[in-house]
C-alpha cells in the first residue's frame, strides 16, 4: 500500500490557489450573470496563470515565448486546481474544469497548427472552449451518437443536434464527436475542432433550475476541413476517451473541495455558537461528528490522489499495488447518486431544466450522515442512518456561500465512483442540498 504527501512546492501552490480564489475569483463569480459564461472570470484566472497550468510542460518547436503547449498533461495538478479552486468558489472551479474539457482534445490529438491557435487564448481565458459530445438520444452510450459528419470534397459537413452542452452556445470553438462511419458504434465516430463561426452552427441556452452556461447546438451543413481533424477518422471515440479518463479523478477532487468548505463551516458555526455555558464544539457528540467528517474528508482526499499516482504523476513513497480484493469492483457497489433508503432523492440540480411554473426560490439544506458498506459482490449499501434536517436556509456563513451554485453535490461521497477504481472504501458523511420548492 502506497503512502502520500504533497511536496512542498504543491502545498504551497494548492495555498496560493486557494487565495486566489477566496481574494479575487469569488467576487468575481459573484457579480457575473446567472448561467452565462463569465468571461471577466475567465480572464482573471488567465492573467494569475492558472489556466496555463492545465497546459504545463515545455513549449513545441516554433511556439511563442509562454505559449501552453506539452502534449502531456498532470492528473494531479488538474486535481490540486480543481479542490483548491471547489474550497472557495465552486464558478470559477467549474469554468477552468470546463476550459480543460474542451481544449484537451486539442492539446492531445490536435495538429500544431491548432494548438498554437487556441490553446495561448485558452490559457490566457480569452477564448472559450467547449465538448460537445452529448446528443438527445446519446448521453452516457456516447458509441450511440448520431451527428453525422458526411464526406465534402477536402472534408466534411457535420448534420444534427448536439444537447446538454457547457459552455453552449457562447463557446468560441468546439470539440465535436460526430459519426462518419454509420452503423459502427464506437469505432465510427471522430473528433472535429469547429470554431463557433461556422456557417450553418447556431444554438441556444438551457434555463437550468440551479443557472449553469449550459445550451443545445444545431450543425446544419457545417463544413469542416482535414486539418480541423483531431487525431485520425473513427478513432474520436478514443480522444474522448482520453479526456474523460484524465479528468475522472479531478472530479473527486472536487467533490472534496466541497467537503472541506462544509467541514470548515461547520467547526466555524461549532466553535461560534454558545450552548450549555460553552462552545458547541465542546459538545462531545458534536466533537465526535466533526472529528468523523474530517477523517472521511481526508480520506476521500488521499483515495483522489492515489488515482492520480495511477495516471502517472504525483508524490508517492513505496509500490502502488494492485487491486485489493476486499474492494468491491470498480462501477460496483454504491455511488454518489444512490438514494439513501427512507431518505429524500438526491436531486442534482443542475441537471434539471427550469418549469417555469414553478417558482424555485429557496434551497433547503439537509444534512445526512450515510454508512456505505459495500460487500465483495459489490451488493450496496446495507444501512444507512436517517437524514437530520437543518434549521437554516440560504446558509450565511461565508464558506458555504460558495456552494449555493452547485445544490445538489454529495461531498465526498461523489470520490467513490469519481475516481475510476479508488472506491471510497470508508463511511462517507455527506451534505446534500436539494431544491425546495415553497
Amino acid at each position: 500500500m502506497a503512502s502520500f504527501g504533497l511536496t512542498a512546492v504543491q502545498q504551497d501552490f494548492a495555498a496560493q490557489v486557494r487565495g486566489y480564489a477566496a481574494a479575487e475569483l469569488r467576487p468575481l463569480a459573484e457579480a457575473g450573470q446567472p448561467g452565462r459564461v463569465n468571461r471577466e472570470l475567465l480572464t482573471a484566472m488567465g492573467r494569475l496563470g492558472l489556466l496555463a497550468r492545465l497546459f504545463p510542460g515545455a513549449a513545441l518547436p516554433g511556439a511563442a515565448a509562454g505559449e501552453p503547449s506539452s502534449r502531456e498533461a498532470s492528473a494531479m495538478d488538474l486535481c490540486l486546481l480543481r479542490e483548491s479552486l471547489a474550497a472557495e468558489c465552486t464558478e470559477a472551479e467549474t469554468a477552468l474544469a470546463l476550459q480543460g474539457l474542451g481544449s484537451y482534445p486539442v492539446l492531445q490529438s490536435g495538429g500544431d497548427e491548432q494548438v498554437r491557435r487556441w490553446l495561448p487564448a485558452v490559457a490566457a481565458g480569452t477564448a472559450v472552449a467547449a465538448f460537445a459530445l452529448s446528443e438527445p438520444g446519446a448521453g452516457s452510450d456516447a458509441a450511440a451518437l448520431e451527428l453525422a459528419a458526411v464526406p465534402d470534397g477536402e472534408g466534411w459537413r457535420l448534420t444534427g443536434i448536439k444537447t446538454w452542452i457547457s459552455n453552449a452556445p457562447e463557446a468560441d470553438f468546439y470539440t465535436v464527436f460526430a459519426r462518419t462511419t454509420p452503423g459502427a458504434g464506437a469505432r465510427g465516430v471522430s473528433a472535429f475542432l469547429v470554431p463557433a463561426d461556422r456557417p450553418g452552427l447556431s444554438g441556444t441556452h438551457l434555463d437550468m433550475v440551479s443557472p449553469h452556461p449550459i445550451g443545445t447546438l444545431a450543425f446544419d451543413g457545417v463544413p469542416v476541413y482535414q486539418d480541423e481533424l483531431l487525431g485520425e477518422p473513427d478513432r474520436g471515440f478514443a480522444v474522448a476517451m482520453r479526456t474523460l479518463n484524465l479528468f475522472r479523478p479531478s472530479v473527486g477532487a472536487f467533490a472534496v473541495g466541497m467537503a472541506q468548505a462544509a467541514l470548515e463551516a461547520a467547526c466555524e458555526y461549532a466553535a461560534s455558537r454558545t450552548v450549555f455555558g460553552g462552545p458547541l464544539k465542546d459538545q462531545q457528540a458534536v466533537a465526535h461528528l466533526l472529528a468523523e467528517m474530517a477523517t472521511r474528508t481526508e480520506a476521500a482526499r488521499l483515495l483522489v490522489y492515489g488515482q492520480a499516482v495511477r495516471d502517472g504523476d504525483g508524490p508517492v513513497r513505496g509500490r502502488l499495488g494492485g487491486a485489493d480484493p476486499r474492494r468491491p469492483r470498480p462501477g460496483a457497489g454504491p455511488s454518489a447518486g444512490t438514494p439513501v433508503p427512507g431518505g429524500p432523492r438526491p436531486a442534482d440540480l443542475r441537471g434539471h431544466v427550469r418549469d417555469p411554473a414553478h417558482d424555485h426560490r429557496q434551497a433547503t439544506v439537509l444534512l445526512t450522515r450515510t454508512r456505505f458498506r459495500g460487500t465483495r459482490t459489490g451488493a450496496g449499501p446495507v444501512s444507512t442512518s436517517r437524514p437530520v434536517r437543518a434549521s437554516f436556509v440560504r446558509t450565511p456563513f461565508p464558506p458555504m456561500s460558495s456552494l449555493s451554485a452547485h445544490s445538489g453535490q454529495l461531498f465526498p461521497g461523489l470520490a467513490y465512483n469519481a475516481t475510476a477504481g479508488a472506491e471510497l472504501w470508508v463511511r462517507v458523511p455527506v451534505v446534500l442540498c436539494l431544491a425546495g420548492v415553497h
